[in-house]
């Protein structure tokens, strides 16, 4: 094992994430867990595997030796990895406590348990955003057992208290002047058993599966809100409440449109003639229509004009934002001999304008444009 990639092992990158580390973990552990593997020794060493792998990978340090020296490296500052899973359990019960929502070894008796909540971000275009929007998504979760109806009994069965332990989870006996108190072997600490488990979900209620969700978007959903949807996170456990599932939204940049609340801005390029004497033109709105933009004459470069009522609708139902326009006006990188004369005639008459309160000298748009 020694001699394997740990990167390979856990199917990831050698440039993943810790995000995309611990998601491959996640899902390689709730393959090759004892507690889901009952008797199989084959699972319990890939279980070790996969652990050794994450223990290095999860952590910078080790991480950073491992690719530089290798398992060499590693031997070097004292790393074995584990030889007993019950070691994993301590390493990673925090870890566990997360990503299950218990640690599996952690038995308190047969109670539901709670499912875990789940996140997922959904990104959306301008356009979806404007309109609204019908989503549709595809989710790998913990669903209830439909054999059961999440009992984890077989049809006709039904949970006894242990007849070892009476219920309790654990046995006491004497050795000397010694009581001590040890886990029941015959109900693994649950203090109840079941003869006879549903062999679709081996006795846990739920079974691992996928479900698409279809989920209504409100026009002008807000950049970086949450959705609640009540139970449709994993399910629970011997039959306990699903968790909530959360969908957060974003946006997708957009070829010329930006979003900021509920006004929408563009920025308009516009030419020296357009700026001096004014123009129009045509834009496509994320409503589908063409909307006109008139220019004023007269306008300077960092303009902007507000066409009322021409931004995002408002998901609340209130007044629709606002569309503001920036101006940019662009120079000619070069003019011809004709053009030149025209512009510097027009200089000398912007010369021949009346008295002005004088203020700080700075270089006019003319100036600039014949570096004078």
């Amino acid at each position: 094992m020694r001699s394997k990639d740990y990167y390979a092992i856990l199917g990831v990158p050698r440039n993943a994430t810790q995000e995309e580390i611990k998601r491959a973990y996640r899902r390689l552990a709730l393959k090759y867990h004892p507690d889901r593997n009952p008797g199989d020794r084959e699972a319990e060493e890939k279980f070790k595997e996969i652990s050794e792998a994450y223990e290095v990978l999860s952590d910078p340090e080790k991480r950073a030796i491992y690719d530089a020296q290798g398992h060499a490296g590693l031997h070097q500052t004292g790393f074995r990895g584990f030889e007993d899973v019950e070691d994993i359990f301590s390493a990673f019960s925090n870890l566990f406590e997360e990503f299950f929502g218990f640690g599996f070894r952690e038995r308190a008796g047969r109670k539901p348990r709670p499912g875990a909540d789940l996140s997922y971000e959904l990104s959306l275009s301008l356009e979806e955003i404007y309109h609204g929007k019908e989503a549709e998504i595809t989710l790998e979760k913990y669903e209830r057992c439909e054999e059961c109806g999440g009992s984890g009994l077989a049809r006709g069965a039904q949970t006894r208290y242990c007849p070892v332990c009476k219920g309790r989870g654990h046995i006491v006996h004497s050795e000397g002047f010694f009581r001590i108190s040890t886990t029941c072997p015959h109900c693994q600490g649950m203090g109840t058993y079941i003869s006879d488990p549903c062999p679709r979900c081996r006795g846990e209620g739920r079974v691992w599966g996928r479900k698409r969700l279809r989920i209504r978007i409100p026009p002008g959903v807000e950049e970086g809100s949450v959705i609640r949807i009540s139970g449709e996170g994993e399910a629970g456990l011997y039959g306990g409440p699903a968790g909530d599932l959360y969908i957060k939204i974003r946006t997708k940049p957009h070829e010329y449109f930006r979003r900021e609340g509920k006004n929408l801005h563009l920025s308009l390029i516009i030419g020296v003639v357009d700026a001096i004497l004014g123009a129009e033109t045509q834009v496509r709105h994320l409503s589908g229509e063409t909307i006109s933009i008139r220019i004023p004459r007269g306008s300077q470069p960092g303009d902007r004009l507000l066409i009322k009522g021409k931004g995002l609708p408002d998901p609340q139902g209130g007044e629709p934002g606002d569309l503001i326009v920036h101006l940019e006006v662009k120079l000619p990188s070069r003019i011809t001999r004709e053009q030149e004369d025209l512009l510097r005639r027009f200089a000398e008459l912007e010369k021949e304008e009346g008295p002005r309160v004088k203020g700080k000298k700075k270089k006019t748009f003319w100036n600039r444009l014949f570096k004078e």
